[in-house]
């Protein structure tokens, strides 16, 4: 294993090169075409088996060697956000309104690298599956690919998945048992009152005013209904309602992002914002409508699966580069989905850095750290020669 990032070492310039290149092209989620060709033509000159289509854009290589009968999945989300880039780059997005500000150009490089060098090596016994997955942005591309057959066509032993993440120190690798990311909810709730002219208030059933109270009532939720020892978030992330100083809405609409680390409390929040939001509108004479958009299912890695993840990372570091018990994070990461279908898998996190000047992710001034591509790839060579010796 410690000739596998010596070897890297020298073509690591051809990948930040495609980083790069990766990077001014983004495309956001189940629209990953170019990013999705590059991926496939390059798996197919180093020989693996080519499968293009699930959730759009996706791709999964294959890859054997020997006659070993385990099967290892490894995985790297595509997608980038659609926000503007202001990072002054020379390789920032050429794309308006679209920028890889989570580090996705990163992640799908770092698994094209290591599938170079475990195609040229194969030094393994069995069958690898690289997965490379749109959409993770939408926190529902993971499930498409699933829908479409990803693991009755490709079933995997174990799985795995990385993110980078500016904030830790550099090249650091964090890990958990356990529930380690947060469900994710997005719920609208539309307000219905009677609209009128502004000054006569006492004609109408302001739908405005009723969603204030709400937005007030819902921050009890954590506060009220919650032990302090259990995380949970209720964020109004939009309110919207009329467009004239001199008119009482008849409508309003909010929109909610909910995050939780285990079940229970996640079907405490929901319950507890239909309960407010209902009753809220009740008392003034209104109507709400609850629409749950999109849901997340929080990130639970398994225990066998991180033990063995650790066990890889303590043969390539020094122990003070690894954190084995990280700390939850209240953000979401469809990677979930695949956990909860084969929960013999586990997430981890590469430190991006900790220097204050360090943009966190989902920022306008973000841009991956390319000093994480050699330590990522490194890391995944070793845990398939490892798991698949």
């Amino acid at each position: 294993m410690s000739n596998i990032r010596e070897i890297l070492e020298k073509n690591k310039e051809n990948y930040v090169t495609l980083r790069h290149q990766l990077h001014s092209q983004p495309e956001t989620g189940l629209d990953e075409f170019y990013t999705s060709n590059v991926v496939a033509e390059k798996l197919a000159t180093w020989g693996y088996e080519v499968h293009r289509g699930m959730a759009q854009t996706g791709v999964v290589g294959t890859l054997r060697a020997g006659n070993g009968k385990k099967v290892l999945g490894l995985r790297a989300d595509m997608d980038a956000l659609p926000m503007q880039e202001h990072s002054g780059k020379a390789w920032a997005s050429r794309v308006d309104g679209k920028f890889h500000g989570c580090g996705h150009d990163g992640h799908t490089t770092i698994l094209l690298f290591a599938a170079e060098y475990l195609a040229k090596t194969r030094n393994f016994n069995g069958t690898l599956n690289v997965i490379f997955q749109p959409g993770e942005e939408l926190l529902y591309g993971g499930k498409i690919m699933l829908q479409d057959g990803l693991f009755t066509q490709f079933p995997c032993d174990a799985i795995f998945a990385l993110h980078n993440m500016p904030g830790l120190k550099k090249g650091t690798f964090h890990f958990r048992k356990g529930a380690m990311m947060a469900s994710s909810d997005t719920i609208e709730i539309e307000v219905t009152g009677v609209g009128g002219h502004g000054a006569y208030p006492e004609k109408t059933t302001d739908a405005a005013m009723i969603a204030c109270h709400i937005v007030v009532a819902l921050q009890t939720i954590v506060s009220r209904n919650l032990i302090p020892f259990e995380p949970g978030v209720v964020t109004v992330g939009s309110i919207q309602s009329g467009q004239a100083p001199n008119i009482i809405n008849a409508s309003a609409r909010l929109q909610l992002s909910v995050r939780a680390l285990n079940g229970k409390v996640r079907n405490l929040l929901v319950k507890r914002i239909t309960e407010i939001a209902e009753g809220q509108a009740k008392s003034f004479g209104a109507t709400v409508k609850i629409l749950h958009i999109n849901s997340c299912p929080e990130l639970v890695n398994g225990c066998d699966a991180t033990d063995f993840a650790i066990s890889v990372a303590k043969e390539l570091m020094d122990s003070a580069m690894i954190c084995e018990n990280t700390h939850p994070m209240m953000g979401s990461e469809d990677f979930a989905f695949m956990l909860e279908e084969n929960p013999n898998g586990s997430y981890l996190m590469i430190g991006a850095g900790d220097e204050p000047e360090c943009c966190p992710v989902h920022n306008p001034g973000y841009d991956f750290n390319d000093d994480l591509i050699i330590p990522g790839a490194t890391y995944w060579c070793s845990l398939t020669e490892k798991f698949l010796k």
